[in-house]
């Protein structure tokens, strides 16, 4: 695998929206033979796009084992598998912690959010061995994974990866990377979307999504030795503005939505921006100066859906848990209201299966250009 060190892949965070991710994976399994391990030895992933790069890590030594894995998993969700969304549930947590939140500081005992996510700590438990990622550190059929957090109490961005030896941790403004065994809580924190799930408390910090505070989405990768980054996003095609009604104001429920596509996406598109000015740089510099500035040129290939998310996830509506499904009308959503959150909490299989065949799609639509970048 040495020829292949320098290649990364990059997952970001999304909530139900990274069962995307794993049809393009599967597209490039297509290509793959049998038995053959990871193209990209070096795994980033951020929130749930976390999940699908650890498990990756575990079963680097044949990636098409990997890919059932996890195609198993999300072709079976249910959304009670990732938090409690019975009505009996749901209203008790909020009246337990979310409502209490809001008292002082000095009364708050547990951490607070609108959503309980222990059933996801189980779920990581159970489907992910983080023992084999040692071994197939060793073996060499992984270079690195890295899973990312937000620090709430130092504000920093954290890089937690597993690799080899000679990988050395760093440190930059407002981020840095820790070398240390991965395991169920740095997914934990990577997914904790803020308010909707309790920060993870580990190590004297309090730790959220990794999306949250990350400046430089490729920034991870780069520092473990990649040289070519295949990113697979889940920011969705652009259309007019939901916003630009002028005659009425947008819901609180649009805002949300707004939010999270901001925080899942906007830092990605402006990290790959600052990652083609350096290119266009360095291609004008001399070998000397490249030299002096320690600065090298970054081949990166973005694939994002196709289309639409809202409208997939609108008419998956009704397949929502009762709990949930009260909370969020409760709160103004419903099958017809123009709002990404949806998209995110829906981890219903029907929904899961659809993101998986758009991303399979996408894939083979682009699988010539796939081929050529990972030249396989």
């Amino acid at each position: 695998m040495p020829e292949r060190n320098e290649y990364a892949l990059l997952l970001s965070g999304g909530g139900a929206r990274a069962a995307y991710q794993l049809g393009v994976l599967k597209a490039i399994g297509s290509f793959l033979s049998r038995n053959q391990g990871l193209p990209f030895p070096i795994l980033c992933g951020n929130s749930a796009g976390a999940f699908n790069a650890t498990g990756l890590a575990c079963y680097a030594s044949c990636y098409h084992l990997g890919i059932r894995k996890l195609e198993w998993v999300w072709n079976n969700f249910h959304t009670r598998q990732v938090y409690d969304s019975g009505v009996r549930d749901v209203f008790f947590h909020l009246s337990r912690n979310f409502l209490r939140s809001f008292q002082s500081e000095q009364h708050q005992r547990r951490a607070s959010s609108l959503l309980n996510n222990q059933p996801l700590r189980r779920l990581i438990r159970h489907y992910l061995d983080f023992h084999r990622i040692d071994r197939n550190v060793a073996s060499g059929h992984l270079r690195a994974v890295c899973v990312n957090a937000s620090s709430y109490t130092t504000h920093h961005s954290i890089s937690y990866f597993q690799g080899h030896h000679e990988l050395q941790g760093w440190v930059r403004e407002q981020r840095r990377g820790v070398a240390c065994p991965i395991n169920s809580e740095h997914l934990m924190a990577s997914a904790a979307i803020p308010l909707l799930f309790p920060p993870v408390k580990m190590k004297g910090e309090y730790l959220g999504d990794g999306s949250v505070h990350q400046l430089s989405p490729l920034s991870p990768a780069i520092h473990l030795g990649a040289r070519k980054i295949l990113v697979i996003g889940v920011e969705q095609p652009q259309r007019l503005s939901r916003f630009e009604d002028m005659s009425r104001f947008p819901s609180s429920i649009a805002i949300a939505g707004h939010l999270l596509d901001t925080i899942f996406a906007d830092t990605l598109r402006s990290d790959l921006e600052r990652m083609n000015r350096i290119n266009e740089t360095i291609a004008h510099m001399t070998y000397q100066q490249q030299q002096q500035t320690k600065l090298k040129t970054i081949d990166c290939m973005l694939v994002n859906p196709s289309i639409s998310f809202n409208e997939m996830a609108a008419k998956h509506f009704s397949a929502m848990p009762s709990g949930i499904k009260v909370l969020l009308r409760m709160m103004g959503l419903h099958d017809k209201a123009d709002s990404s959150l949806l998209s995110y909490l829906l981890f219903e299989k029907e929904f899961c299966r659809e993101l998986i065949a758009l991303g399979y799609q996408d894939g083979m639509d682009r699988r010539d250009e796939l081929r050529t970048f990972l030249d396989i």
